[in-house]
C-alpha cells in the first residue's frame, strides 16, 4: 500500500471569518492535528513555562510578542508533530515568521478565508453574551427570546450596552470590548496591515488557495473538495458534502 504523503497547512483569516468552525472540520474530516498559536500561548502562560512568562511580559505590557518568541513556541511543538498532518491556525503572523518556518517545515498549501470585512463586521457586533454562565447570543443567527435595549440615561449609569435578556435567568446581556463596533474595526485594520504581506510571501510561492465568501457553511464545501483531492475523509458521517 502506498502511504500518501504528509500534509502540512497553515489556515489565515480575520478574527470573525469562521476560522474556528473550519479548523475544526478540517481536523474531523481529513484528522489533521491542529496547533493554534493561541491555545498553545495560553497554555504556556497557564502552565508558567520560560517562554510563557516572557510572553506574558510583552502582553501585560500591550505589546506584540516578538517574532522570536512566537517562532521558538511554535517550532517545538510541530518536533513532536514530524510523523502527523497538520494545519497551523495563528501564525505565521509575520513574514519573518514564515521564513523562519519555512527554514524548518516544508509547508504545502495555506488556506485563506477570504471574508469580506462588512460581513464580519455584522457577525461579531451582533454578539451578546451572559457574563455569570458564558452563554453566547447572536442577534441574526441566534438572538435571546426577549431582545430590548436599555434608555440612553440608563446605559451612562450602568456603563455597559446591554441588548436582549439571557433566556434562563432574565438577566441582562452584554457586548464585550471585543464584539463593539469601534474595536472590531480596529482589529480588522490590524490584521490586514500585519499579514497582506505573509498571503502575498505564500501567494508568491504558489502556496496560496483562497476561499471567498460570506457564510461558512457556503465556503466550507470548496474548502473540503480541495482537501479531499490530498487527503481521504477519515471521519464516519455518510454525507455528499459533511458537514
Amino acid at each position: 500500500m502506498v502511504v500518501p504523503p504528509l500534509l502540512r497547512a497553515v489556515i489565515m483569516g480575520p478574527p470573525g471569518s469562521g476560522k474556528g468552525t473550519v479548523s475544526a472540520r478540517i481536523i474531523k474530516h481529513f484528522g489533521m492535528k491542529h496547533l493554534s498559536s493561541g491555545d498553545l500561548l495560553r497554555d504556556n502562560m497557564q502552565k508558567k513555562t520560560e517562554v510563557g512568562i516572557l510572553a506574558k511580559s510583552y502582553i501585560d505590557q500591550g505589546q506584540l510578542i516578538p517574532d522570536d518568541i512566537m517562532t521558538q513556541l511554535m517550532l517545538n511543538e510541530l518536533k513532536g508533530l514530524d510523523r502527523y498532518n497538520w494545519l497551523l491556525d495563528g501564525f505565521p503572523r509575520t513574514v519573518a515568521q514564515a521564513e523562519a518556518l519555512d527554514k524548518e517545515c516544508h509547508i504545502d498549501t495555506v488556506i485563506d478565508l477570504d471574508v469580506p470585512f462588512e460581513t464580519i463586521k455584522c457577525r461579531l457586533t451582533a454578539r451578546w453574551i451572559h457574563p455569570a454562565s458564558g452563554r453566547v447570543y447572536n442577534l441574526e443567527f441566534s438572538p435571546p427570546k426577549v431582545q430590548t435595549v436599555l434608555p440612553e440615561s440608563q446605559e451612562l449609569t450602568f456603563k455597559i450596552r446591554t441588548q436582549g435578556i439571557d433566556d434562563i435567568t432574565g438577566e441582562p446581556l452584554v457586548q464585550r470590548d471585543d464584539d463593539k463596533p469601534e474595536t472590531v474595526s480596529k482589529r480588522l485594520q490590524a490584521y490586514d496591515a500585519q499579514t497582506k504581506p505573509v498571503l502575498e510571501y505564500y501567494r508568491k510561492k504558489g502556496l496560496l488557495k483562497s476561499f471567498s465568501g460570506t457564510e461558512t457553511n457556503k465556503i466550507w464545501p470548496h474548502i473540503y473538495a480541495f482537501l479531499q483531492t490530498r487527503l481521504p475523509d477519515v471521519s464516519q458521517k455518510d454525507a455528499a458534502i459533511p458537514r
